[in-house]
């Protein structure tokens, strides 16, 4: 039996992804949080927890975007044609939040609320970009001879803004929670009272996609509901309940700082988890699967021997760089 290469890239595109969405999830998520809170010297301490990784986080996205280009020419060419738009807004979101990052520390007192706001802006246009994007592919996308046959605004629905609300919400509890753990005082009692009310608001986020996907999708409400199917997939939603309960419960007792952050990682791979549960095996969706859209098995194999030899590095200084930066990061310190 031969190695099925269009797996083997599938798997590796979608660990890249959800550590894309591990890794600037938080860091997007501080920006998100700036507006709820106004000290400078608290927005100095928060931007300090991810001074010296935020850069290293989006290697992620960039590793995904290549791996598909190499291993699924069509997706790549449909999905990007779709969303050209979301993607151009994204991409300028993550340059202008970048750019203020730098520049909020060297700006003199006149033009720092500027950059601040700045940072903010980049960081909810760049992820309610992704979130949009996440809900106009999960709703499909119009294909006829090999190319993307739809509009230019067909992105543009009540579910796609409705996931890019979603997604937000899910970056702001896990900047939250990553500052309860990384700070101290008054900034992290802050970050606690914030993380509560957006952990209910995403577990009601959840469950409205729930129902919105299979009640618009027939085929994702066959996956699900049809036996045994039901029995097999009914631990996801009662694990995001649970994980949910013990985020606000961590929260509330406040002796394990780790904790709401790990759990809040759980929850969004429980999400991730549900995703590729609905639309498996279709890398565009609603009906072209990863063995349909795959390059030829020589660009596969070549290419996969380049990601095997550069993934290890990849997270080898990335698991580096945060042990070296670990710990409480306080008020008027910061990397230099």
């Amino acid at each position: 039996m031969g190695i099925d290469l269009p797996l083997i890239w599938a798997i590796i595109i979608g660990f890249g992804l959800m550590m894309y969405v591990v890794m600037d999830g938080f860091d997007l998520g501080i920006g998100i949080l700036f507006p709820f809170v106004g000290d400078r010297e608290d927005r100095d301490t928060m931007v300090n927890t991810v001074a010296p990784v935020w850069d290293g986080n989006e290697t992620w996205l960039v590793l995904g975007g290549a791996a598909m280009l190499a291993a699924f020419p069509l997706a790549y060419s449909v999905i990007l044609s779709a969303l050209y738009l979301p993607i151009i807004l994204m991409l300028a979101g993550l340059i202008w939040r970048g750019v203020a990052f730098e520049f909020r520390f060297k700006a003199d007192e006149a033009h720092r609320p500027f950059w601040d706001k700045a940072f903010a802006w980049g960081s909810y246009i760049a992820t309610f970009s992704q979130g949009v994007a996440l809900g106009s592919f999960i709703n499909g996308f119009e294909v006829s001879g090999g190319a993307y046959a739809g509009g230019a605004l067909d992105w543009l629905t009540p579910f796609s803004l409705f996931t890019g609300l979603g997604l937000v919400v899910s970056y702001a509890l896990l900047g939250s929670t990553w500052l309860v753990m990384k700070t101290e005082g008054t900034l992290q009692r802050r970050m606690k009272e914030l993380a509560r009310p957006v952990a209910i608001a995403l577990l009601a986020i959840i469950i409205i996609v729930s129902l919105w996907t299979p009640l618009a999708h027939p085929d994702v409400a066959d996956r699900w509901f049809a036996l045994p199917n039901m029995i097999f997939f009914a631990p996801v939603p009662v694990l995001v309940l649970l994980v949910t309960f013990a985020i606000l419960r961590t929260l509330r007792r406040g002796t394990a700082e780790a904790g709401p952050f790990v759990l809040a990682l759980f929850m969004l791979f429980l999400g991730y988890s549900g995703l590729a549960i609905s639309l498996w095996p279709n890398i565009i969706p609603p009906s072209i699967s990863i063995w349909d859209a795959a390059s030829p098995p020589e660009s596969m194999g070549f290419t996969l021997v380049g990601a095997l030899f550069i993934i290890p590095f990849i997270l080898a200084y990335t698991a580096w760089s945060y042990y070296v930066f670990r710990g409480k990061v306080k008020a008027g310190e910061g990397y230099h």
